[in-house]
């Protein structure tokens, strides 16, 4: 590894991601002096990978991987750590023509023994034929791989030993698969995104030229997790293909010590950096009064969010608790994406103050409409959603109704988009790829949103919509109520619907309550029931859980359908323990 950091400026003639294909993005990078650093939790540099380094380390790799008897498009499984011996496996396998396949960390699964199965399961899914990590995770990985038909299990020192082969490298075609990217599982179990490399370097051009309208002065910083779509496409392959030297911080530290991500912006001068909304709440509630004043945040040009549903308070407080530190609330970039279609659909304007759409939700929930609110319109049912700008050139967006109609401005639908960026369909999966991508290239994204002066704007998904006597109720409105409460933190609840008795459903709010007593958790619960039904108009069961309970995505996502499954099974464990006293 290098000793220093590597520099900010290029010393090549910049360009933007205009490649066929990602060893031709490198190839060019790798003859400037940019690249990835990497720092510790307490903000040290412990690495630094150029991307000339990167490349001649990706095709001894390559050669290696070769000389084990793959063939091209073999799927290689990496877990995902952000250490450098990542992008190297990553990088070797794109020169070898093989298959690269992110593998998260642990991330809020029930202990190691869950952890396991969920790695097995998509090992067996996209058939990997070696599976690689560093030495931290070997154990698990193996412990994962017991039994399977697999060429190598191991980490970039064990497969460095092997024999080179002594044949070429393949040549890499647009249509070849670039990489396979797991969905974070929101909904169902992850699902394995196959994305060509005309597809990525399509969308990896969108974002460079037309989303951020990058600068050769631009430099990227990034705690995400490099097996999430954001993470990966985002902040390792646009730097990576326009050049630009990127700043890593490990996403569990990031976990730990949040106001590194501030110290790390204002030491390295990065101008631009992504993360999910609660990211941005995380620093916040980490701060104290004055704090502030320690950084120096004036450079950071774009502060991209995204991944989630945008809360416009929680931009507004971050803006406004980081005002001594010169950040300008107009670096926020709201912004619309998902791994079936490589990573970016839209992007809010640049240099602008995030636009909100203030609308009622009522008028939403009856007839479907987002309509704007006037005077009369009780605070109750007000509702603030941010706009995520147009949809980038290369696509068509359509936001179609329950009978596939293509709706107008301000009715809300399910989000359609079509275009080069899309991917190729599910890995082993072509009844759902049948499902979500049409014959004629439109992906049904799963995802409600309607259009605003062009704009696309997200209100949630399609299968977490709670539907209550013919009303289209959405779970974020359920768990607002809930975030409002003074005892509750952001995040903590979770909506969904369950069958009821007569065959109709009913509303669930599971919330995450550290206190224990008595009198105290029922008036919660009282005080929650008696807020929904009059600012939702529904009935609503409450359940308090304690802490930690709330499952989530590998990505770190709210999962409504692992909750839902969750109470269901408490409430089957509850009925049979009461049969058995009986």
């Amino acid at each position: 590894m290098l000793n220093k950091p590597t520099p900010t400026l290029n010393s090549v003639p910049f360009r933007a991601a205009n490649f066929s294909s990602l060893i031709e993005a490198l190839d060019y990078a790798a003859q400037g002096d940019t690249g990835a650093n990497f720092y510790s939790g307490k903000g040290e540099l412990y690495a630094a990978l150029g991307y000339a380094q990167l490349r001649e380390e990706a095709i001894a790799i390559a050669q290696r991987l070769l000389g084990l008897g793959l063939e091209k498009g073999d799927r290689v499984a990496l877990v995902a750590e952000t250490h450098p011996d990542f992008l190297s496996l990553f990088f070797g396998c794109q020169y070898a023509g093989m298959v690269p396949v992110a593998l998260p960390i642990v991330a809020n699964l029930s202990g190691h023994s869950a952890y396991v199965e969920h790695l097995r399961g998509l090992l067996e899914n996209c058939d990997a034929k070696i599976v690689a990590s560093s030495p931290d995770f070997l154990t698990i990985v193996e412990e994962a791989s017991r039994n399977l038909d697999l060429r190598f299990t191991g980490d970039l020192a064990k497969l460095s030993a092997m024999p080179v082969a002594d044949v070429e490298l393949p040549t890499i075609k647009p249509d070849d698969v670039a990489y396979i990217q797991y969905t974070s599982g929101s909904t169902c179990f992850p699902r394995g995104v196959v994305i060509t490399q005309r597809s990525v370097m399509s969308n990896l051009g969108g974002i460079v030229r037309d989303g951020l309208k990058l600068r050769e002065s631009d430099r990227f910083l990034s705690w995400l997790p490099f097996y999430h779509d954001m993470g990966m496409v985002g902040l390792v392959l646009v730097p990576m293909a326009s050049q630009t030297s990127v700043d890593y911080l490990e996403t569990r530290e990031f976990v730990k010590r949040p106001r590194m991500w501030l110290r790390l912006m204002s030491e390295t001068g990065a101008t631009i950096s992504f993360s999910p909304a609660f990211g941005y709440q995380l620093c916040m509630s980490r701060l104290r009064p004055g704090q502030a004043a320690e950084y120096d945040l004036s450079r950071w040009r774009i502060a991209g969010v995204g991944a989630e549903m945008i809360r416009p308070v929680t931009l507004e407080r971050f803006s406004r608790t980081l005002k001594d530190s010169g950040f300008n609330k107009k670096a926020f970039l709201s912004c619309y994406g998902m791994a079936e279609a490589s990573l970016a659909i839209s992007f809010a304007p640049l240099d602008e103050r995030p636009r909100t759409d203030w609308i009622d939700i009522e008028q939403i929930a009856r007839c479907g409409k987002a309509m704007p609110i006037n005077n009369s319109t009780p605070e109750s049912r007000v509702k603030g959603f941010m706009l995520c700008g147009k949809p980038l050139p290369e696509y068509d967006v359509e936001i179609r109704g329950e009978q596939g109609e293509v709706l107008q401005e301000r009715h809300c639908g399910v989000i359609y988009v079509r275009g080069q960026s899309v991917m190729s369909g599910y890995y082993n999966a072509p009844d759902k790829t049948a499902e979500t991508l049409s014959s004629d290239g439109w992906l049904d994204t799963g995802d409600l949103g309607y259009m605003l002066d062009g704009q696309l704007v997200i209100i949630g998904r399609k299968k977490d919509l709670i539907i209550i006597n013919g009303r289209n109720i959405s779970p974020q409105d359920i768990e607002y109520v809930a975030e409002k409460q003074p005892e509750i933190r952001l995040g903590d609840a979770l909506a969904f619907a369950v069958p009821a008795s007569d065959d109709s459903e009913t509303s669930v709010l599971v919330v995450e309550y550290r206190e224990t007593d008595t009198e105290k958790r029922t008036e919660l619960r009282e005080r929650l029931s008696m807020q929904i039904r009059q600012e939702i108009g529904v009935d609503c069961f409450v359940e308090l859980v304690p802490i930690n309970t709330l499952p989530s995505t590998s990505s770190g996502k709210p999962s409504r359908s692992k909750a839902r499954l969750q109470f269901l099974e408490r409430i089957k464990d509850h009925e049979e323990a009461q049969g058995a006293v009986a």
